[in-house]
């Protein structure tokens, strides 16, 4: 695979999921960004703007072992891992694997589960694999999760670990739609009772593991600049040194950053990183990992805001 062809498979994913998504180009641009990269995305927005339903159609357009947790306040790790269970009629345990084993995972409305339960993904986040009665199960090469939370509740939610914010490569914010696009909404789905499956809007797989696989290839061949790594470093090591965050970024925000700004160059046809690739993902990458001091919560700053002014203030390459 080429990266010329690594943009016309992005390009027929977009088609394939504008058939039955309205709008939400940008975040559906970090999606694509973050599958090729390899990381995982949170999303997070109102009710009813379609955080699940991307989720669906993405995994329609791709081809992918599609599975669905529904996060609940007595959801249990062994709901999400599976378990061993005694076979009477062999007298061996036989492993009942859970929704973790499918390749895109939907984790809907993720803090609405304890600590506890969450903390079910963080090793298959970072490792691909789970540890079940001390046995080691490999995940799918290509699983990915993509998990939602609604920004507006605070009864009856669980603030995500810092452990596990920091596994995930992007927050993206999913804002509602414009006039134009809620009508054209409106018109499209306000004949049905039921909400439509992304089969029956004719959102067909448009590609399959093996061209995933030369596609992850085509994104790691792309060069990043010795130049480039110092500046995402600096970056980096930068939300860390500025009175406004009590916690800056970590190590691994800057080895995601930099992977992810080669997936977007890649899109882009590029084989080789800009700074401006770097620029233009900060922010997703890093909100979600930094936390504000007590004076800037005082004084009403927000963190995109921090972060606009870091890119700013770091010099970049020329």
């Amino acid at each position: 695979m080429t990266l010329a062809d690594l943009g016309d498979l992005s390009a027929a994913i977009r088609a394939e999921v504008a058939k039955a998504v309205v709008g939400q180009e940008d975040v559906i641009d970090h999606l694509l960004v973050a599958l090729f990269a390899g990381g995982h995305v949170l999303l997070e927005g109102p009710p009813g703007t379609a955080k699940t339903f991307l989720a669906q159609c993405l995994a329609g357009a791709l081809g992918l072992d599609f599975g669905r947790i529904q996060f609940t306040p007595d959801l249990m790790p062994g709901d999400i891992l599976g378990s061993n269970l005694f076979n009477f009629q062999t007298s061996q345990f036989t492993l009942t694997r859970g929704p973790i084993f499918h390749e895109l995972l939907l984790a809907d409305e993720i803090n609405r589960t304890p600590p506890k339960t969450q903390a079910a993904l963080l090793e298959a986040m970072q490792e691909r694999r789970v540890t079940l009665d001390g046995e080691v199960h490999a995940l799918s090469d290509r699983f990915m999760v993509v998990a939602t939370q609604n920004p507006i509740e605070s009864q009856g939610v669980y603030p995500l670990p810092e452990a596990q914010l920091d596994r995930f490569l992007f927050k993206l914010l999913v804002p509602y739609p414009s006039a134009e696009e809620e009508a054209r909404i409106v018109t499209q789905y306000s004949t049905g009772r039921t909400a439509p499956k992304p089969a029956d809007l004719g959102i067909a797989a448009v590609t399959d593991a093996d061209r995933l696989a030369q596609a992850n290839r085509v994104v790691a061949s792309v060069t990043l600049a010795d130049s480039v790594v110092d500046y995402v470093v600096r970056l980096v090591r930068a939300t860390r040194e500025t009175g406004d965050l009590v916690a800056g970024a970590s190590p691994r925000a800057a080895v995601l950053l930099a992977g992810a700004a080669r997936a977007r160059a890649a899109l882009d046809g590029r084989e080789y990183v800009i700074p401006d690739d770097v620029k233009a993902l900060a922010t997703a990458v890093l909100r979600h990992r930094l936390l504000l001091s007590p004076a800037a919560e005082i004084e009403g700053k927000q963190v995109e805001a921090i972060v606009g002014a870091l890119v700013e203030g770091t010099e970049a390459p020329r």
